[in-house]
This record gives C-alpha cells, structure tokens and sequence, in this order.
C-alpha cells in the first residue's frame, strides 16, 4: 500500500477511495448483523457531547444567537472532519490493516439498517399486546413530536412517517457521502445531521441559535431525499405495492411536508400503501398544523408499518448498489 502511496502521490484519505467499494460492502453487511449495539463507542454519540458542551459556552459568552449558532456548526464540523481525517492518516501510517478496520468502523457507525427496524418494531410489539402507554414511550425515542397523548394509530402512523424519512437521513444519504467522499465525508454528514436533530427546532429556545444549523441539514439531503423517494417507488414495484400510486402521490404531495426533503420519502409511502401521513402535530405542547401527504383512504395497520420496513429494506439494497456501481466507475477514472 505504501508503494502504491507514493507512486499515485496520495494521501491516506484518498487512499480510501481504492478500497472503499469493500469497506462499504463490509461496513452495509455488519450494520445489517450487529447494527449499533449501545456498549460501543460511536462516533454520533462523541458528536452529541461536543454540541451539548459548546451550545452551553456559546449562550454564555455570544449575546447574538444566530451568530452563536453558526459559531457552533463551524466549530463542530471542522473538528469532526479534522478528527476524523487525523485518525485516518495516523491509522494509514501505523499499518494498511488498521486503516481499513477504522475505515470499516468509520462506515458501519453512519449506517442505521436494523437499528432502525428494531426501533419501530420496539413501537410496534407492545401495540400487538395492547400497551398503548408502552408504545407511546418507544416511540417518543425515535420521533421529535410528543407522544404522550396519541391514539394507536397515531402512534403506527408516527412509525410509518420516521421509518420513511430516516431511510434516507440514515441509510441512503451516508451511503450516498461514502461514495463521494469516503468514511471522513460521511462522518461529517452525520455531524450535520446530528446537528440538526439537537439544535434545529423552531421553538423558543433554538429558532434562533438552530437556523444555519437546519438550514445546512437541508442542503445536505436535498439530493438524498430526491434519490430515496426514486428508489422507493422501483421498491414499491418490486414488492407488488402501488408504484404508480406512489409516484402520483410524491408529485402531488412531496413539497407539501413543512421540510423541502422530508415530505419526499413520505409521499412516495403514502402512495405505495394508499394511506394518508401528516396532519397536526403537537411539538414541546404546541400544536403544529402540518398538512396531509396523500389521499389514500386505507386505515393504518400493523402490517402498514411492515409493508414500510420493506420498502426500506428493498430501497437501501438498491442505493447500495447504486453506490457500488458509482464508485466503481469513479475508480476506473481515477485508477
């Protein structure tokens, strides 16, 4: 690997690139048997203390929130990518074999395939015994809204919504940022996205202090989302659902979800199964009147929210792919 280093004159970030067709594959493959057992250190929960810990010192010492707020996405987002460029490089200089293992860890810790089937499926098996209260607090873990008051089917339509939009914010695009810029691009999305789900609400407290933040997460998954929603109605065809239903209704109601990406994913659900997603929701006790994704007029069931997880099965198998053959075309321009 050295050789090969200083004949192509790279570092050891770019160096990833050669091998990163088989750390995805690795990394995809681990997610999909381990998933994010909460004993392993991981990278998002390292980012969620750096963010608590600067939003505490920016308040105190910067009086403008908008600028604390930008402050703070700066600050976290070049120490994320730095660090995780420094550990890449040092792992590159101590041996070829420890490099590719970080890397590997680097690429299993942003992807969310069976934490995420096993976070709605935790929602959904109390439902099957009748405890509603149980439901409620599991879900509450994996949405932004209150829980505490919502009907069963709220409570499975809250499952189908997350399982819909988290395909893309936590499958499709980091496998979309591991394409393009390997396990330091993708880490750094995640910081993005991270930054997002801490800071970027329009409440009180962060409307101010979250803007760039939010706004910089929309960016980050305006093409994900796009390509997610695409994936999920060649899914919905192949697993017999209604594709067409699916592309009418994300033409129609995609940009209606308050978030320009968000809706995407919804609608093409909400098409594929012939149900109907949004509505009012209420948020730190306020009611937000957001508007309904699709027409359909099948009531939300059990076998909605599976229907659900396997579109989002068939649709990051199908972005896996994708990205293989991305990658493997990038390689033969680069190589």
């Amino acid at each position: 690997m050295l050789d090969r280093r200083e004949r192509l004159k790279v570092s050891a970030v770019e160096e990833v690139f050669y091998y990163l067709p088989l750390v995805i594959v690795s990394a995809y493959l681990l997610d999909l048997v381990v998933g994010d057992p909460e004993f392993l250190p991981h990278p998002v929960r390292w980012i969620g203390r750096l963010i608590n810990f600067l939003e505490g010192k920016l308040r105190r010492l910067v009086r403008a929130e908008r600028l604390a707020g930008g402050v703070l996405t700066l600050v976290v987002l070049t120490s994320v990518l730095g660090l995780t460029w420094g550990i890449l490089e040092l792992a590159s200089a101590l041996s070829t074999a420890l490099f590719l293992l970080v890397s590997l860890y680097l690429g299993w810790s942003v992807l969310s395939v069976k934490s995420l089937k096993k976070e709605a499926l935790g929602v959904i098996e109390p439902l099957r015994k009748d405890e509603l209260k149980t439901a409620r607090h599991r879900l509450s873990r994996i949405v932004g809204r209150d829980t505490g008051e919502l009907t069963r089917r709220d409570v499975m339509k809250a499952v189908v919504e997350t399982v819909s939009e988290n395909t893309s914010d936590g499958i499709v695009a980091p496998l979309f940022y591991l394409a393009l810029g390997g396990p330091v691009l993708a880490v750094t999305y995640k910081a993005v996205n991270t930054l997002d789900s801490m800071v970027g609400y329009r409440n009180r407290r962060y409307f101010n202090l979250g803007w760039f933040s939010a706004r910089l997460d929309d960016w980050a998954n305006y093409i994900p989302a796009r390509v997610t929603a695409a994936l999920m109605i060649v899914s919905s065809y192949f697993l017999g659902l209604d594709s067409r239903g699916s592309l009418s209704v994300l033409k129609n109601y995609g940009r209606s979800h308050p978030s320009p990406n968000a809706g995407l994913p919804q609608a093409a659900v909400a098409g594929a199964l012939g149900i109907r997603l949004g509505g009012p929701a209420s948020y730190f006790g306020i009611v937000h009147e957001k508007p309904y994704i699709g027409q359909g007029t099948a009531e939300i069931e059990e076998r909605m929210v599976e229907a659900t997880l396997e579109v989002m099965r068939l649709t990051a198998i199908f972005m896996l792919l994708l990205t293989l053959l991305f990658h493997m075309a990038l390689q033969r321009m680069i190589f």
